[in-house]
């Protein structure tokens, strides 16, 4: 009997011994075909409840079911995962970059995506619906005729309306970037009705009492669901969808989704929502988190203080190119000036962002990459206002020191320059408002900085003006404080005239 004891304990031991080794063999030839144990995940956490920031003061946290249904994974294949941060629109491009392993963000496998990235197996499968004022009587998808409907753009929602329109007479489609701008477009009354997600949409509608919703047959929905992205013959493809498929068949999924909900609902009922007539502002329901949107104020003031250094550098360069006299530096200076003045800088950030990694293999980081196309754009416009300031200067200055023997690089160090930054100040200092606000734009990059902890707590309460105001009056204080301190400055130096 103790013989048949040792043998079967012996027998479990090698069992699980050997399971042990096939897994850990298994995990590092995959982990030695993506050359690392972390595992890079990159979403858009603002679309609760798949992906949003959990608040809980000044703690930043991504949560949500698609982050769940990662970690799990990772836990599965033996990763560490590490969580990015973008715009919708900047998930494909990202991973083109090979910025991230993959990509989670209630993404739809369409074809057109298809063709740029591979995808998973469906891990959620879930219904469209019309969101519309309670007293618009818009209940069906025949009461869309001659309505204006709004959509996401990019989404499958935005070519389930096109052909909504083909067989709708009157139909109006009005594509937008965000969910909360969509629900505010109705409650402004430019448009009538919009289509979401079921679960987004109880979100929305439990915020926003005069708002109801109503599911769309299934036979109207686009088919799909949602998946997780990868690059383009990406090896991890194989070993999520059998993880997922794991989850699917043992029910893992459906716990982690009915547990995700649940704590949405729970947050939402915590603050109850009084309906007003106008904007029904209730500046009440972001307390909890204006410590997360203080929080993007040193971010915002860094990319602003590093790019008017170096901005002011780089611009001191160009406009002593201009006026040099050699003509390869002036044109060289003149051209430049007219490339970065004539395009958006938001088109600027994105190629620098997601160009560089596949031009030169350098994965630059996004704090880079903004302070760079921070600093590139703004000496172009800050060359010309130093070249204005140095000519402003009178030349007689320049003829006493050259004929005393001043070398040209100390004249200009010494004398010319100071003057001319005195004279410039207070276009300097607009230039460097412009930086402060243009700070907004590296959210893009996934920073988030002032105006995207704002958008962050609209999107986690589905309410719109609140944070929104919030980040306006914090915009508003530094831009007082900047042009006092710079108003101050400006008068002690006349003192010394």
């Amino acid at each position: 009997m103790k013989k048949r004891r040792k043998s079967l304990f012996t027998l479990l031991f090698a069992a699980i011994l050997a399971i042990s080794i096939i897994t850990s063999q298994n995990h590092q030839i995959l982990a030695s075909s993506i050359g690392k144990d972390t595992l890079t995940m990159i979403t858009s956490p603002d679309y609760p409840p798949f992906e949003y920031y959990e608040n809980q003061g000044s703690t930043r946290k991504i949560v949500g079911f698609d982050i769940d249904i990662a970690n799990y994974i990772a836990k599965e294949l033996g990763f560490k995962l590490e969580i990015m941060e973008t715009d919708f629109g900047g998930l494909i491009p990202a991973l083109q970059a090979n910025r991230a392993d993959f990509a989670m963000a209630s993404m739809n496998p369409t074809p057109e995506r298809k063709q740029n990235v591979d995808f998973s197996l469906i891990y959620y499968q879930g219904r469209d619906t019309i969101i519309a004022d309670k007293n618009s009587k818009i209940t069906k998808l025949e009461d869309l005729a001659g309505k204006r409907l709004g959509v996401q753009l990019g989404t499958t929602q935005e070519q389930s309306a096109k052909k909504m329109a083909a067989k709708l007479p009157g139909l109006e489609i009005k594509l937008l970037s965000k969910a909360p701008e969509m629900i505010q477009e109705i409650k402004s009354g430019r448009i009538d009705a919009v289509i979401l997600g079921e679960i987004v949409a109880q979100g929305f509608t439990q915020s926003n009492p005069e708002l109801g919703f109503y599911a769309l047959p299934p036979e109207n929905e686009e088919a799909g669901g949602s998946a997780i992205a990868f690059p383009k013959n990406s090896p991890l493809v194989v070993p999520f969808n059998k993880v997922l498929q794991k989850m699917i068949d043992n029910g893992d999924l459906d716990k982690l989704k009915k547990q995700r909900i649940a704590t949405i609902k729970d947050t939402l009922t915590q603050t109850p929502v009084v309906t007003k007539k106008g904007l029904n502002v209730d500046l009440r329901r972001i307390i909890p988190d204006i410590p997360f949107i203080l929080q993007g104020i040193p971010i915002s003031l860094m990319f602003t203080v590093l790019s008017l250094f170096f901005g002011l550098i780089w611009g001191t360069l160009l406009s002593l190119f201009k006026i040099t006299g050699i003509k390869a530096l002036t044109w060289f200076a003149n051209a430049y000036t007219s490339v970065f003045r004539g395009t958006p800088m938001l088109l600027q950030l994105a190629l620098v962002y997601y160009a560089t990694p596949q031009l030169t293999g350098y994965n630059i980081p996004a704090l880079q990459a903004g302070v760079l196309t921070f600093t590139l754009n703004s000496g172009a416009y800050m060359s010309e206002t130093i070249r204005g300031g140095i000519q402003s200067v009178d030349k007689g200055q320049t003829e006493a020191a050259l004929s005393m023997g001043v070398p040209y690089h100390l004249m200009m160090w010494d004398i010319i320059i100071p003057q001319a930054l005195k004279n410039i100040l207070p276009a300097l200092v607009n230039e460097t408002i412009g930086l402060l606000k243009d700070s907004a734009l590296v959210s893009t990059l996934g920073m988030v900085e002032i105006l995207r902890s704002a958008q962050i707590v609209g999107a986690n309460k589905y309410i719109y003006f609140e944070p929104l105001l919030f980040a306006g009056l914090i915009y508003y204080i530094l831009v007082m404080s900047l042009t006092f301190s710079a108003s101050a400055l400006e008068r002690r130096l006349r003192l010394s005239e």
